[in-house]
């Protein structure tokens, strides 16, 4: 079959590899019909995230049942469905108390309590590193999807691969940020990143009855594009000082109710930022945490979307302490929210499909890849089709 495979850094390429098998009574084999490139991908794509052997990437993916283990009896061949992006058993500890990224079996060489750099992480991810289980990912034509009893998701007749692929992920994880804040109606919510999961941020806290929504980016195209989606209020991002300022002055002086960090470890970084990692023997930048900190109000609440994988000195723990901040953070548990976003999906209450802007083959994933990272073209998402010829050849 033909896959995304992960070699080095800026290396990405579709290759032929083996089919995958039924390896577990539990799994099934998906015939990939729509797969997409998330930002999370492109930490492995820069290097931010290490792999050292070839991997097949991607953890948003959804497709049609191709083969089912003999204990899965709720599926069939032919069902169409969407998986969510954690590999989880459904039955230890934590999935039982709806935290399946903390898995306890899905990643036995890596799990563990501490959440260190290299050892002791969470559950498994499809397609990302081996750091986080080793388990080839959906951008191929076909993917073993282990614990099919747990994780897959009927689609609903009359859906489009597009309209539910999102489901994987970037939908979740934004709706889970909007989630952890707690909002009762009216309050203001700033979003930090206007990416897919910033995206997905916005149109959650709009469903949320949000009072205000602020987008803030580096990229105008990115925010004329969330604008037009959602009628929020948008800020550029030229300085973090000019950003907290208009911020605190559309909220009364006070700052966001909750503010969502939708970026990560890797923003857009000038030589000065990147001189101060190298000093610190940091990864990236926590730059855009601390605009968030900054913005949100006193007693309000910070949701880290965004990647962190590393520590970082220079935490400010004063101003957490002194403005009375709740910090909620970590990878989006999909599986105790998937059906209720389905049921948003399926009544029309959200459109997730309006932020894609570039369409691929799978043969012409290294393209996608490139303009993803370089954000070139106006790109905010990019969906492969893993069954359609090249157009690039």
């Amino acid at each position: 079959m033909k896959a995304a495979v992960f070699h080095s850094p800026g290396n990405i390429t579709c290759d032929t590899v083996d089919d995958p098998v039924i390896e577990d009574a539990s799994d099934i084999i998906l015939k990939v019909t729509s797969t997409a490139i998330c930002g999370s991908d492109l930490h492995m794509y820069s290097g931010g995230i290490p792999q050292l052997r070839p991997m097949v990437m991607g953890h948003e993916f959804m497709g049609i049942v191709e083969e089912t283990g003999k204990n899965i009896s709720h599926l069939k061949v032919g069902d169409r469905v969407v998986i969510p992006f954690p590999v989880a058993c459904g039955g230890c500890y934590f999935c039982q108390h709806d935290l399946p990224t903390a898995c306890e079996h899905s990643n036995p060489e890596h799990y563990g309590p501490e959440g260190g750099l290299v050892t002791e992480k969470g559950g498994a991810l499809f397609g990302y590193t081996d750091l986080y289980g080793g388990y080839n990912g959906g951008q191929a034509q076909y993917v073993r999807v282990p614990y099919a009893h747990f994780g897959p998701r009927k689609v609903p007749e009359g859906l489009s691969d597009e309209q539910v692929l999102f489901l994987t992920d970037i939908f979740p994880t934004g709706y889970t940020g909007v989630m952890w804040g707690e909002l009762k109606g009216g309050e203001t919510v700033a979003i930090f990143g206007a990416g897919p999961v910033g995206s997905m941020s916005a149109k959650s806290a709009i469903l949320h009855n949000a009072g205000k929504v602020i987008v803030v980016d580096t990229l105008q195209y990115r925010l004329d594009q969330i604008k037009r989606l959602t009628g929020c209020e948008t800020v550029l991002w030229e300085d973090a000082e000019d950003v907290i300022q208009q911020i605190r002055e559309m909220t009364d002086g006070r700052g966001a109710d909750l503010c969502i960090d939708a970026v990560g470890f890797e923003p857009d970084r000038n030589l000065l930022d990147r001189a101060k990692a190298v000093l610190n023997f940091e990864k990236g930048s926590i730059k855009v945490l601390e605009a968030c900190m900054s913005s949100v109000r006193r007693g309000g609440i910070v949701s880290i979307l965004g990647v962190y994988p590393v520590n970082y000195d220079n935490f400010k723990l004063g101003q957490i302490f002194d403005k009375g901040i709740t910090i909620k953070a970590g990878q989006c548990n999909v599986h105790p929210i998937i059906d209720t976003l389905m049921d948003h999906v399926h009544s029309g209450r959200v459109k997730l499909d309006d932020i894609i802007t570039h369409r691929f083959s799978l043969e012409d994933v290294s393209k996608g890849y490139e303009i993803f990272d370089k954000k070139q073209d106006g790109c905010v998402k990019v969906v492969l089709d893993p069954w359609k010829l090249s157009e690039l050849k």
